[in-house]
């Protein structure tokens, strides 16, 4: 319709001004309630900006409600859902009665025994005792996941009790990979155990630092792997760029952490295995610790013939002395009479056709003494020796309950003293000087009966003559 055609009487003109009027109201009202409305946004943001978060400001609870505990250590699952619903806070200490007992003060000079109360929250027991169904709901209800009011984490806790799955959803859900415990040892060096492998492997991947120092003995992980003989974790470890001539605060790298490590019979293998993995990634077998001390002196001590054997072959020098003026040979003589399962007559043998240093001859009767119960040490021993001036005092070195178990053995060992050594004997020695160092790379090469190698390789016979 144009505007020529419409009819505006003075009444129309005026409602059309006034609806104009309300439209303009109208448009203001709208402009300042959109502002207005953009400004209490705005300041609600920046409170809650400036304002921490309920679970960072407000401290853990403490939780001595045995119903909680119980379901946490039971792991049921079913009753932590009703005890923690959505919203419930589950940053809570708990203080579980442990099986010590403990002086403590009460400020004013009086002392009294009580149980040690050990500090722990949710996570650390649903992840130590791998509950993973329980530890995911936990961590979905917020729970802090680098909690430690033990000093440790539940991530180490995870680790040290071989829980892969709890160890994967701790990191999952942002766990510190690289945190410090109290005594400042990190994830990794909690995983001593053959069966935290798996655990080790998600540490790496979520970024555990592979030579990550402890801040009092500066051990690797290599180094806690070495020294718990994980065959497994060391190769692991290598793969990653573990240093593997990297030494301790006492100056021990990884070969000599496993060296020096004391070794049940049972563990000879895979010490031996770890030895030989570290050698194979290029570990030096003469490093020095702080005390002058090689792997092959430690070896010794600990009687692994193996590992003996095996550094000899790589280079190890055989009569390098520590501080204390011990050559390796007087570390294994040292120990016999403790190591009688581990073969110690072997270590003794390898040394010795490795150009090792012999005894004092006037010390030979104190040998026997502490060696007694080891008839095939002393027998290697003496067969290093062209001339012996037995007397009483060989005799009175053996305890009559060692004669008595070993008695043909002590019986050609006593007959010496009127009896000057073999032909045969004599002959062996000689070759052995002549050799001299060249023993175990000569002798498989002559052309000569296997026996014969063998015995001059100082094999065993039972007997001296």
């Amino acid at each position: 319709m144009s505007r020529g055609s419409f009819v505006f009487s003075p009444t129309a003109l005026r409602s059309l001004a006034v609806d104009a009027e309300m439209l303009e109201r109208q448009r203001h009202s709208r402009q300042a309630g959109s502002y207005r409305g953009y400004m209490l946004k705005k300041e609600a943001r920046d409170r809650a900006a400036e304002r921490p978060s309920v679970s960072a400001a407000a401290p853990p609870a403490v939780c001595r409600d045995v119903v909680v505990q119980n379901a946490l250590y039971t792991g049921d699952v079913e009753v932590l859902q009703q005890l923690f619903p959505r919203g419930a806070r589950v940053n809570m200490v708990i203080e579980p009665q442990g099986g010590d007992l403990r002086w403590t003060t009460d400020g004013e000079g009086l002392w009294s025994l009580t149980y040690e109360q050990e500090l722990t929250t949710p996570l650390h027991i649903t992840a130590s005792r791998g509950f993973a169904d329980c530890l995911r709901l936990v961590l979905q209800r917020g729970a802090d996941v680098d909690l430690a009011p033990g000093g440790i984490t539940a991530l180490h806790e995870a680790c040290e009790n071989c829980q892969p799955e709890c160890t994967r959803l701790l990191l999952l859900h942002g766990a510190n990979a690289n945190a410090v415990s109290e005594d400042g040892l990190m994830p990794l060096h909690f995983c001593s155990l053959p069966e935290s492998l798996e655990c080790a492997k998600y540490l790496l991947q979520y970024g555990a630092a592979i030579n990550g120092r402890s801040l009092e003995e500066d051990d690797t992980p290599l180094h806690a792997a070495a020294r718990n003989g994980l065959v497994e974790h060391v190769e692991m470890y290598l793969r990653y760029g573990a240093q593997v001539d990297r030494p301790n605060s006492e100056g021990l790298t990884a070969l000599n952490a496993a060296c020096a490590q004391p070794q049940e019979r049972s563990l000879l293998d895979r010490y031996f295995r770890v030895c030989q993995t570290l050698i194979g990634a290029g570990a030096n077998v003469c490093t020095l610790d702080q005390d002058k001390r090689t792997p092959l002196h430690r070896a010794c001590r600990n009687a692994n013939p193996d590992v003996v054997e095996l550094l000899l072959a790589n280079g190890a020098s055989v009569n390098d002395m520590d501080y204390g003026g011990d050559a390796p040979m007087h570390n294994i003589l040292k120990v016999v009479c403790f190591k009688l399962s581990h073969q110690p007559e072997r270590v003794v043998r390898a040394l010795l056709n490795y150009g090792s240093i012999r005894v004092w001859p006037g010390n030979l009767p104190m040998v026997m003494k502490h060696c007694c119960e080891s008839p095939r040490t002393i027998e290697v021993l003496l067969n290093a020796y062209s001339r012996l001036k037995v007397n009483d005092k060989w005799v009175e070195a053996v305890p009559p309950e060692s004669y008595k178990a070993h008695q043909y053995f002590y019986d050609s060992v006593f007959a010496l003293a009127q009896t000057p050594r073999s032909l045969q004997h004599l002959c062996r020695c000689r070759i052995r000087i002549f050799l001299d160092g060249r023993v175990l790379k000569a002798i498989p090469k002559l052309d000569l009966p296997t026996f014969l190698k063998n015995y001059l390789l100082l094999d065993y016979r039972g007997y001296v003559h």
